[in-house]
């Protein structure tokens, strides 16, 4: 006996109700409010927005700038030399400050006239444009198994590593990914940005 009723098939007198172009808006904002559903749990759980305060990282960041932070990122893959990264600062947990990873767990790192050694060999510092270095001195130290050296771009107004020491990694909590204000800034933080920021 065949079955009459058909409830896998459109009802054509109701598909004939809704017009094309309602039925065309209604699928739209569906889909916008799943996308933006999506973008805020990425991020909420992945990325953090940070503005950042003070000059230590200019070029590449200025003061009042706006980043997204990556809080995830370094749990998946090492912190490397070059990278900006955001951490609670050692002399007092409450502040995060924002600096570049200079030198890594084990080296060895000294200062002369503001040029840095990593194992007695200077470091192709290309991250700082001419006219940001300083003359500091620094004698050569071993940076503790599970720390990291940091620096600002802006290493004549930087109070990083230099006088509080190396960063424990625990204290480390995210990478700087993404500028998004002012939109002059706008984009990626790779590693070339510094250098296009100095010639702007």
């Amino acid at each position: 006996m065949q079955d009459a009723s058909n409830t896998g098939s459109p009802n054509p007198a109701d598909s004939a109700s809704t017009p094309p172009l309602r039925r065309e808006l209604r699928s739209w904002t569906r889909d916008l409010a799943i996308a933006l559903g999506l973008a805020i749990v990425v991020m909420i759980f992945l990325y953090q927005p940070v503005k950042v305060e003070g000059t230590s990282m200019y070029p590449l960041l200025s003061d009042q700038e706006r980043i997204f932070i990556n809080k995830f990122i370094y749990r998946f893959e090492p912190i490397e030399r070059g990278d900006v990264v955001v951490f609670w600062y050692p002399l007092d947990r409450s502040k995060s400050f924002i600096k570049r990873v200079v030198g890594l767990p084990g080296e060895s790192i000294e200062i002369r006239t503001g040029h840095v050694y990593i194992n007695g060999q200077e470091l192709a510092d290309q991250y700082v444009p001419g006219g940001y270095l300083d003359g500091s001195n620094s004698a050569a130290r071993r940076i503790p198994s599970d720390s990291y050296f940091v620096m600002g771009d802006h290493r004549d107004s930087s109070n990083d590593s230099r006088v509080f020491g190396p960063v424990a990694r625990q204290y480390i909590y995210g990478k700087a990914v993404f500028a998004y204000w002012p939109v002059d800034h706008f984009g990626s933080l790779s590693p070339t940005s510094t250098v296009n920021a100095a010639s702007k």
